[in-house]
Formats: structure tokens, C-alpha cells, sequence
């Protein structure tokens, strides 16, 4: 077994976009676990934009990475070692552990590896983005039959999923992504009704254009002027979910603040941020639905998968530039590592 472990070190703040500077890929003794804790061997890196989050030193849900400190990650591994009386080895877990190879915790999550699914859906489409996008639109959006949906960032990982559990409970979905390509595999992978091009410059415009109707539920992921083009064209009673606000986690100065907001008291709307961390403990209510709906055909995924932990911060940088399709995933060993 390796006796070294590779991991990202957080050197500097970022300023705007994440530079070759703030992050630092070093060598440190492999970890060894104590009383209570297992060794995991960290194969998939979820990359997220909350880690863009993490890096600044803003009030948040958790406290910031520290300088100096290895960067915080949400990793799915193989159990190699354990001295906690719930995990075994061959075991495989996730949970919020670090851009690094090999981690010790004594808090994680065994994957239910069992719905005849590849590891990477595991990590994906029942992983944290999944399970955001399905609690985020049952629990917070709460959609009825017949309803117009508005889902921002509809090609990501989580707007992806999202979009389409819209459509499986019977509604009208319009997407919003970067550029033609994106919009037509929102449409035609995907299966939403529209799909509006932010980078046409047209948001409002062709977002009236897409939802003759209007918009009753906002599952927002972006911020900015898209969040301003739906917050026009709100219904009465209209529900926003809020999930993130991407467009601004690089910002220098204060995040964006919506110029519309007003409408959140004219529509009688509701605004309701949440965090996929509130709903850990029920995540078994939905794996076993969302694996059914990807083994019946309803529910498509995508993933973006580059290869070796150096990568880490080009695959966080390509959220924030649109180069992703799905969830961003950084593989750090093969499965084969897997019993």
C-alpha cells in the first residue's frame, strides 16, 4: 500500500476566478486511522460550486477552509481500513472529507451500491446532486400538475436532474443554459419543453417568449439577471427554491442582489433557500425512486469525469465557465480499486 498521500492545500484566498496560486498540491504521510475511524481510498471527487464558497472568507454555513489547511471536498470512496464498529473493508462511503487521495473520518455514508448502476450514478444522480434537485423540487418547490417551471443552470448536475423531475410530475419545464448546443441537449437529452440561451443576451425576452403562462416555481441555481428575468414574470403564489447563486461566488466584492426582488411581495411569492446537508439522514427516501426512474428510462444523467487529483481545481474552474455537461467528477483512482 501507497505510504504517501497527494492533497490540495488552500495557500491564498482567491480573487475573482480561482488562480494557479491559491491552491497547492502537496505530499503529506498517508493517514492512519484511530479509534472510531476508517481509511477511505477516495475514488470519485464530487466538485461543487460551494467550493468556490469555502475558499472565501464570508459568512456561510460553515466556517471557511483555513489558510493553509487541505481543501474541503465531498468524496465517494472504498473503506481500505477500519477501526469503526458500522464500516468494514470493501466498503464504499461518502461524505465530506478532502481534495486529497486518502482520507480518515468517522462520519460517513455507505453507498447502497446495489440498483445495478455504474459507481459514477452513485455519485451523481443518487449523490448529492440528485438528492439536491429531488428534495429541492418536492420539498422546497413543491410543483403541481400543469404548473411552468423556470430551472437555471439546466445542464448542470444539479439542474439537469432537477429539470427532469419537473417534467415526471407532470409540468411544463423551461431550462436556462449557455449557449445552442447546451439548450438543445436540455431539449432533446433531457426532455424539457424550451430551453433559453442566457448567452443570446435575450433572458427576459425569450424567457417571456418561453412561459406564455408565466412562472409559478423558480428553481434557481444562478442569480444574476437570469434570477431578475424570473422574478418579472413570477405568478401569484409563485415558490423559488433556492439552491445556489453560481454567478456570484467569484465576485471580488458583495454577491449580486436582485433588482426585482419586489415581486416576492407583489406575487405573494415564497423564497426559500436550502442546503442538501438538512436532508442526509433521509437520503434513502429517494435513492431507491431516482434509481427506479434511471432504470425505467425516465430519468437521464450526465457526468463529466476528468482523470487525477492535479485536476481538481481546472474541474471546479469549468463550472464557472460552462465547459461542464452533468456532474463534475474528478477520478482520483479506478474502480478496479474496489474488492
Amino acid at each position: 500500500m501507497k505510504t504517501m498521500n497527494r492533497r490540495w492545500i488552500l495557500r491564498q484566498r482567491p480573487v475573482g476566478d480561482i488562480g494557479d496560486n491559491d491552491l497547492q498540491l502537496v505530499e503529506a504521510p498517508l493517514p492512519r486511522p484511530g479509534d472510531g475511524e476508517i481509511l477511505v481510498r477516495n475514488i470519485y471527487l464530487m466538485v461543487a460550486p460551494t467550493n468556490r464558497v469555502w475558499m472565501s472568507e464570508i459568512d456561510q454555513y460553515m466556517a471557511p477552509v483555513a489558510l493553509g489547511e487541505v481543501m474541503r471536498g465531498v468524496t465517494m470512496g472504498v473503506v481500505i481500513e477500519s477501526h469503526h464498529p458500522d464500516f468494514k473493508a470493501g466498503d464504499i462511503v461518502e461524505g465530506g472529507m478532502a481534495w486529497e487521495e486518502y482520507s480518515v473520518t468517522k462520519t460517513a455514508r455507505r453507498v447502497p451500491v446495489d440498483y445495478g448502476l455504474p459507481l459514477h450514478a452513485y455519485a451523481s444522480v443518487l449523490g448529492n446532486s440528485g438528492m439536491t434537485a429531488y428534495f429541492g423540487m418536492l420539498d422546497i418547490a413543491r410543483p403541481k400538475a400543469g404548473e411552468t417551471i423556470v430551472v437555471s443552470a439546466a445542464a448542470g448536475g444539479v439542474g439537469s436532474i432537477a429539470g427532469q423531475i419537473g417534467k415526471i410530475l407532470g409540468c411544463r419545464v423551461v431550462g436556462v443554459a449557455g449557449g445552442q448546443n447546451k439548450c438543445r441537449l436540455v431539449k432533446e437529452e433531457f426532455g424539457l419543453d424550451a430551453c433559453v440561451d442566457y448567452k443570446a443576451g435575450n433572458v427576459l425576452a425569450d424567457l417571456r417568449a418561453a412561459c406564455p403562462d408565466g412562472i409559478d416555481v423558480d428553481f434557481e441555481n444562478v442569480g444574476g439577471e437570469t434570477m431578475d428575468a424570473v422574478l418579472a414574470l413570477i405568478n401569484p403564489g409563485a415558490r423559488i427554491a433556492m439552491c445556489g447563486m453560481i454567478s456570484t461566488y467569484n465576485a471580488s466584492g458583495d454577491w449580486w442582489s436582485p433588482k426585482m426582488f419586489r415581486n416576492v411581495i407583489m406575487k405573494r411569492a415564497r423564497i426559500e433557500g436550502f442546503l442538501i446537508a438538512d436532508y442526509r439522514s433521509r437520503f434513502h427516501e429517494a435513492v431507491e425512486i431516482m434509481a427506479k426512474w434511471v432504470r425505467d428510462g425516465q430519468l437521464k444523467y450526465r457526468v463529466d469525469i476528468i482523470e487525477g487529483i492535479e485536476q481538481a481545481p481546472a474541474a471546479l474552474n469549468r463550472l464557472f465557465t460552462g465547459k461542464n455537461i452533468g456532474k463534475q467528477l474528478v477520478r482520483l483512482a479506478p474502480e478496479s480499486v474496489i474488492g
